[in-house]
């Protein structure tokens, strides 16, 4: 395959959209390397490193480009093997993104989360009250009786965040957490959930709760923030693991 990346920081034709996201823009590349036959339909997508390196972008970047292409039909991801253009588009050459340009990405959702939930915690731990936590251990044990339910689980888990916000008493705090999770439901979300979001993760994620539920039990601001950290950052990191 010989593959012309466009270098740096480039388009794929004319000027980007303000606000356009870097995965959007990287899709938009990769899918006028498929209208000019750069990448021909039944080819392997470069690896997401290269694609990375050669668009000057984050490989996290790659991973939603690659997820917004495969909502699309564009291409087509093989579980231990890489991601494929799809046999579709040599009768159909020509796509373009359908992706709001102001809709944010899930790692964007999810290092948001991080940054503000985890300060939320902390200040949960210093002011919850007893009542508090018994709404916040109720979802937790909603969250392991669902644990063989993937929607009632992951609702039981938004409601876990939601009651730590709550617990601030703080208004604000609780209705950026309820939109930063109402986000959380789009079409890419959704797709990057049905290839990461195992039995495996709804366990790890509970232990994480487990732990963050602890600290804030024992009103430990440094250790609530520093649980609901980790915990953020651990689902960061398994969602951008090698397609499976």
């Amino acid at each position: 395959m010989n593959l012309k990346l466009i270098p740096g920081n480039a388009q794929a034709e004319g000027p980007s959209k303000v606000g356009e996201r870097s995965y959007l823009r990287l899709a938009a590349a990769i899918m006028e390397l498929i209208r000019h036959g750069e990448i021909k339909p039944g080819e392997r997508l470069p690896a997401e490193r290269v694609l990375a390196e050669r668009f000057d972008v984050s490989r996290t970047a790659v991973r939603e480009a690659t997820i917004s292409l495969e909502i699309q039909g564009v291409v087509e991801v093989r579980g231990g093997s890489g991601v494929y253009v799809t046999q579709t588009l040599a009768r159909s050459p020509v796509v373009s993104p359908f992706m709001s340009a102001s809709e944010p990405g899930p790692f964007e959702l999810l290092r948001a989360r991080c940054l503000i939930e985890s300060e939320i915690a902390g200040q949960a731990a210093q002011v919850r009250k007893d009542s508090d936590l018994d709404r916040i251990f109720s979802a937790l044990t909603e969250m392991h009786e669902q644990m063989d339910n993937k929607e009632a689980n992951a609702e039981a888990d938004r409601l876990f965040h939601v009651r730590i916000a709550e617990a601030t008493g703080n208004s604000v705090l609780m209705q950026m957490v309820t939109a930063l999770w109402a986000q959380a439901r789009g079409p890419i979300w959704t797709k990057i959930e049905h290839h990461f979001h195992t039995p495996e993760l709804r366990l790890a994620s509970h232990a994480d709760h487990q732990r963050i539920f602890n600290a804030l039990l024992a009103r430990d601001a440094e250790g609530s923030r520093a649980a609901m950290r980790a915990h953020i950052e651990r689902v960061i990191g398994e969602f951008a693991q090698a397609w499976r």
